[in-house]
């Protein structure tokens, strides 16, 4: 499929005249603009088209939810406003995320990693929006209230997880489909019990943010199959973070390609 013709399948299944398309072909995205709201979205195609190549029309489906969920909740807040009672979390995004609105507005960011940031997300139900600076003063809290309101929330969220063995090596995959999966990685009482039961070296990794993997990584083919899962992962997710895993250790996260090989001597000594 060509991007031409994603662009009017996108069409076919979002026939609205609240909506107006302007194709860049040079960019190779797609502008939705909503006549109503004055309000839009841009839409990088080729992710849609590398998606599509794997999922086939599932990777359409998740776009055109995303896309009228999106609008949805403008809708509502254009009608409703916020409020001080909103509920809203972090959620983690890959460096190259953009930190401002397509109108220039600067979202609410705080560091995290050298390959992760911290947003902080709205809940609206199906879906969320990023918090960005224009929306602060509305939702009645300051941003250093709202980043500590969005931490303590994001403990709340249930951490179930599926097990997988292969070659001797354990990973637990957390995968709510709440949107936040990912934002577990913050929650630093649950990575310090999961070090506990850990036997060999411990990895998490966050791969897009629906899902966080966490390795019990016991030979060196651990390494191997979990650059397999986090690259799998990584190119189906709806919104991709990171393909790199990280070492966790005493509290801390550090890339897998610069601490792997140092981690393994140091535990091997202790």
């Amino acid at each position: 499929m060509k991007s031409g013709q994603l662009v009017e399948l996108l069409k076919e299944r979002l026939p609205s005249e609240k909506f107006q398309w302007h194709f860049d072909r040079k960019t190779d995205k797609v502008r939705l603009e909503h006549m109503e709201l004055k309000k839009g979205m841009d839409i990088s195609l080729p992710e849609i088209l590398a998606k599509y190549e794997v999922k086939k029309d599932q990777a359409i489906e998740e776009v055109v939810y995303t896309i009228k969920e999106t609008f949805s909740a403008m809708e509502k807040e254009n009608e409703e406003g916020f409020n001080g009672e909103s509920t809203i979390y972090p959620v983690i995004r890959s460096t190259s995320f953009p930190m401002e609105t397509s109108s220039g507005i600067r979202f609410l960011t705080k560091e995290h990693t050298a390959e992760t940031r911290i947003y902080y997300a709205l809940d609206l139900g199906t879906t969320y929006r990023l918090v960005d600076e224009s929306m602060v003063e509305s939702i009645g809290l300051s941003a250093t209230e709202i980043m500590e309101s969005a931490m303590f929330r994001m403990r709340s969220l249930p951490t179930s997880m599926k097990k997988d063995e292969v070659s001797g090596n354990i990973y637990y995959f957390v995968n709510n489909n709440d949107g936040y999966d990912a934002s577990r990685i913050l929650n630093s009482a649950f990575l310090k019990e999961m070090e506990g039961k850990i036997q060999g070296h411990m990895t998490v990794s966050v791969p897009h943010q629906d899902v966080l993997i966490i390795g019990d990584i016991r030979n060196d083919t651990g390494y191997d199959v979990l650059a397999q899962l986090t690259m799998q992962f990584f190119t189906i997710g709806s919104v991709p973070v990171t393909s790199l895993s990280f070492i966790y250790e005493d509290g801390k996260l550090e890339p897998i390609f610069i601490m792997a090989k140092n981690r393994v001597t140091r535990k091997e000594r202790k």
